[in-house]
């Protein structure tokens, strides 16, 4: 039996990044690999529920400096392989790489780097940069979440040594074939409120769409840091009576199934969870075309609409097409939603796992 090793700053984190490693790591486990998950920071308690075989470890009690820290974290790394007897270690995030090269420097373990981030997003660090420059030189395998990123990778890095290989996030929900006519008149959208996620793109979007249709609301779930200006943006559009901020949730699934359709608003993205969550309850969806993602998960026309990125006159434009969808064209788009949403449900997603792992 296989020794895996998941490694990731904090398995606390309420985020995609958490929720999908949850997802494969448990189906490792169903699949008969011995797996372990060590947080670089201890989060208590893992916020996704996690398969009982799987054995949780932490390195610190609290955030730790990479300068600082660097060579007490690498030793520790390096202890606590070869004390579990680690065969495979799958890094959660390029930037953490940094920490894994050296602690792995001259012993027989396969180094998998797995990248939650699309190439041109660095997400605010340089240290990023310098995690994927090392991962392509020394690592064996690297997993991006998009062909796209793949590319990205190739012609980004001289000399890449590690084999790139694209590997799409799984659906956390199994696909729901139970569809109906529009349901309530409500767009969703779900996610952190953060300036990456474009909320205040959609609200101005929004606004454009209230001007011509008056019975129509948008219900955004999720907390953030900009949260307290999107409501003040709102406000100022006045489409505070046409828009409800619902708030982080623990029942997004009731969300998903009372929308008509999904839109999504990000300046950028890695592969969004959101929209596989979306398609799996037949949602269609309207989306910008923004790097990375959406154009893997939507047929223009087929399961929703790709819009030209940050162009909020046409995602307005698209949504009001959405909206006055006849029923017939807007049941084929439910249709296929599903039939699409079949492409990344876990138990498709985990033989590419099970297949990097062994070979």
């Amino acid at each position: 039996m296989k020794n895996i090793l998941f490694l990731i700053e904090n398995l606390s984190n309420t985020g995609g990044t958490e929720r999908v490693t949850t997802l494969v790591a448990n189906e490792l486990a169903k699949n008969g690999f011995n797996i372990s998950i060590l947080s670089l920071v201890d989060g208590i308690t893992p916020f996704f529920r996690l398969n009982d075989k799987i054995s949780y470890f932490s390195l610190y009690s609290e955030k730790i400096s990479f300068k600082k820290n660097f060579i007490n974290a690498v030793l520790k790394i390096r202890k606590f392989v070869k004390q579990k007897n680690i065969n495979t270690i799958i890094v959660v995030d390029s930037i953490s790489c940094i920490f894994t090269i050296p602690a792995l420097f001259g012993l027989d373990i396969k180094h998998i780097c797995w990248e939650h981030f699309n190439f041109n997003n660095n997400n605010g660090t340089n240290l990023r940069n310098y995690g994927r420059f090392f991962a392509a030189k020394f690592c064996d395998d690297i997993v991006t979440l998009t062909s796209r990123d793949v590319e990205l990778w190739q012609n980004g890095i001289k000399n890449i040594k590690a084999k790139i290989v694209a590997i799409p996030n799984p659906s956390p929900y199994s696909v729901s074939h139970q569809h109906s006519q529009k349901k309530e008149k409500i767009v969703l959208a779900v996610g952190r409120l953060t300036k990456v996620k474009g909320f205040d793109l959609l609200l101005e979007a929004w606004s454009l769409v209230c001007n011509v249709n008056k019975n129509w609301y948008l219900n955004i779930v999720g907390g953030g840091e900009e949260e307290d200006s999107l409501k003040e943006l709102a406000n100022s559009l006045n489409i505070t009576d046409r828009v409800n901020f619902i708030g982080p949730s623990n029942e997004v699934e009731r969300y998903y199934k009372e929308s008509s359709f999904y839109c999504l608003s990000s300046r950028n993205e890695g592969f969004p969870m959101v929209l596989l969550e979306a398609q799996s309850f037949g949602l269609p969806i309207v989306s910008f075309d923004c790097d990375t993602g959406p154009s893997e998960v939507i047929e223009h026309n087929q399961n929703g609409f790709l819009v030209e990125h940050m162009n909020v006159q046409k995602l307005a434009e698209n949504m009001l097409t959405m909206i006055d969808l006849e029923s017939e064209k807007y049941e084929r788009m439910v249709q296929s939603s599903i039939i699409l949403s079949e492409r990344f449900t876990i138990d498709k997603i985990i033989l590419k796992w099970i297949d990097i792992v062994n070979n």
